[in-house]
């Protein structure tokens, strides 16, 4: 018989516990000198210490922003005691080109080289979710990880990405092939960034609001549901109570989820994302992240119904959310299919199982505010809930005629 594993000769076990405190904070003009915010992150332990900063910014923000760079030297200028700039504010692309750029690490690692960042210096991204993505990969393997803290500029980013613990790039057409779990110094959510976003990128970021509330806030969604007229018209107060409490839930499921890091094979913060990730390829990233999210959700609730989990009307409920919102919920891709005749969207299923590795683990939906895992999808009921879709997507036509 052999002796369990823990009583084998010469085998010692050691319990390494680690625990990461990071604050996200809500603000607004925080390179502002007036305004302490920045200050306050950077000396949060080192309160006396002059702290040397690398700044990495969205060249298209600098563009939408004329006057930010100035604005951010002008605040290092003011705060000198407390922190200074090493080298120039650094200029990177935004968007999925950010990500697809195989040399964009290696340069972003140069960069950190160049201007001597060490472990008690602070790696700075400015931008939407994509810079946040590459240039927290970069902080994170750096001298095997340097404080890092985030800007999130785009509601995607800061009610959902920004405020997580990922990092990663593109690789060989595979969205987030290669990254890193590095919990960010912290995040500064800064309301001024909101208010210049043209109305898509503002829209697109509400998808994964909706899909928060779908799984854990039964309240949060009927107060979208309530404050539907102005969250439409992105009233800049109702949207930075969603963004504020969608950043909110999603901290919460990381920190109390019991699987910050998904060693597991669970991913309910993904709910509707297996379809998402699948059509963002298919419309060669004509569908935003946001966009795809959207038609995912309303696919996944369809699904659910037809599954029984799901009262049947409260996928239309949802539908009817997401429309209002301004979304459109259908893309004919949805329909592609291979030499097989399959539907190509259902190759998603096996690349999201690969990509986390384990059990295929499929949040859906038991009610409005209570998610359910299951470990199998039925191809046939994918295809009704898209014809579904579909007949949605041909009645709304029908009526706007």
């Amino acid at each position: 018989m052999v002796a369990p594993a823990t009583a084998r000769t010469g085998w010692q076990q050691q319990h390494v516990r680690v625990d990461y405190t990071f604050p996200v904070v809500s603000t607004r003009d925080a390179f502002d000198i007036a305004n302490p915010d920045f200050r306050a992150v950077v000396t949060l332990r080192e309160p006396q210490r002059r702290h040397r900063l690398a700044i990495f910014l969205d060249e298209g923000l600098a563009r939408a922003m004329p006057g930010l760079v100035e604005q951010i030297l002008a605040y290092l200028r003011f705060h000198h005691e407390a922190m200074e700039l090493a080298g120039e504010i650094y200029l990177l692309p935004g968007g999925e080109v950010c990500k697809n750029d195989a040399s964009l690490v290696e340069r972003l690692l140069q960069a950190l080289s160049e201007r001597a960042i060490d472990r008690h210096s602070y790696s700075i991204a400015i931008g939407g979710g994509a810079v946040l993505d590459a240039v927290g990969y970069a902080s994170a393997i750096f001298h095997r990880g340097v404080r890092h803290i985030r800007f999130p500029t785009t509601v995607l980013a800061q009610d959902d990405s920004g405020v997580g613990v990922k990092n990663a790039v593109n690789w060989q057409g595979q969205k987030n092939l290669i990254g890193t779990f590095a919990p960010p110094w912290a995040v500064i959510n800064d309301a001024r960034f909101i208010d210049i976003l043209p109305s898509r990128e503002k829209r697109a970021g509400l998808a994964e609001a909706v899909k928060v509330a779908l799984i854990r806030d039964h309240a949060f969604f009927l107060m979208m549901e309530k404050q539907l007229p102005a969250l439409a018209a992105f009233d800049s107060n109702v949207l930075n109570v969603v963004i504020t409490r969608s950043a909110s839930l999603h901290m919460h499921q990381i920190a109390h989820g019991g699987d910050p890091f998904e060693s597991g094979s669970a991913r309910p913060l993904d709910y509707g994302h297996w379809v998402a990730h699948k059509l963002e390829r298919l419309t060669a990233h004509a569908l935003s992240h946001g966009e795809a999210v959207a038609i995912g959700l309303v696919l996944d609730a369809r699904y659910s119904c037809l599954a029984g989990l799901l009262p049947e009307g409260e996928d239309a409920r949802i539908h009817r959310l997401l429309t209002q919102l301004g979304f459109d919920l259908w893309h004919a891709q949805l329909l592609a299919q291979d030499e097989q005749g399959d539907l190509l969207v259902l190759q998603g299923l096996r690349e999201f199982r690969e990509h986390l590795g384990g059990e295929l683990t499929i949040t859906l939906l038991a009610a409005i505010g209570s998610g359910v895992e299951v470990h199998e999808m039925d191809a046939g009921l994918v295809r009704a809930a898209i014809d579904w879709l579909h007949s949605k997507q041909a009645n709304s036509v029908v009526l706007t005629d």
